[in-house]
């Protein structure tokens, strides 16, 4: 049995009250990986683009306030 097979045989046999703390942590830890991903690519440049053509089309008037 590979260990992910075993984590998820493990879930499996949370009761109600652990799989939603479970589910809990699992949002928390996937939003601060998606976190560090967005700020290592934002520091790597790799957003300058998507920043630089939003900034073309505010100054262009292609932009409207919320």
């Amino acid at each position: 049995m590979t260990k992910l097979e075993k984590i998820e045989q493990d879930i499996e046999a949370l009761g109600s009250g652990e799989l939603a703390r479970f589910r809990a942590w699992s949002a928390e830890f996937n939003a601060a990986n998606w976190d560090a991903e967005i700020e290592a690519d934002a520091k790597a440049g790799r957003l300058d683009a998507l920043a630089d053509r939003a900034l073309a089309a505010h100054r262009a008037g292609r932009t409207r306030p919320r």
